[in-house]
């Protein structure tokens, strides 16, 4: 009558292994070409636009220098050097104090050397 039962056992999925790896890996690889083709593109496309900004700066120079016009890139003319302190003695001391402290400020800028500063403030206070 009754028939004893097997045990189940549990039915292991076999996964192939070839045909998807395979298939991602042509996958990836096409995908990475593609990826560096466009960015190759983009770098030429970038030299190509860097290469004729260059000339159209080339001929507006020169269209310039045919017209006579000073170049448009031109540093400003530089300013003139500041004054040195007069030659003759202030009379007052307070008014020497402000010129020397101005003298300082002008060899903190940049503006005067440390040996036009000795020669100022040696005028100044002779």
């Amino acid at each position: 009558m009754f028939r004893p039962m097997r045990p189940i056992r549990p039915v292991r999925a076999v996964r192939p292994v070839g045909r998807p790896l395979a298939r991602g890996l042509v996958v990836g690889g096409a995908a990475y070409a593609a990826g560096r083709a466009g960015a190759r593109r983009a770098a030429e496309e970038q030299d190509q636009d860097r290469a004729i900004a260059e000339l159209q700066a080339e001929q507006d120079r020169a269209a310039q220098q045919q017209a006579g016009q000073p170049p448009a890139y031109a540093p400003p003319p530089a300013a003139p050097a500041p004054a040195a302190a007069p030659a003759a003695p202030a009379a007052g001391g307070e008014d020497v104090a402000s010129k020397l402290a101005q003298l300082a400020q002008l060899v903190q800028q940049g503006l005067l050397t440390p040996e036009e500063f000795a020669a100022a403030k040696a005028r100044l206070l002779a």
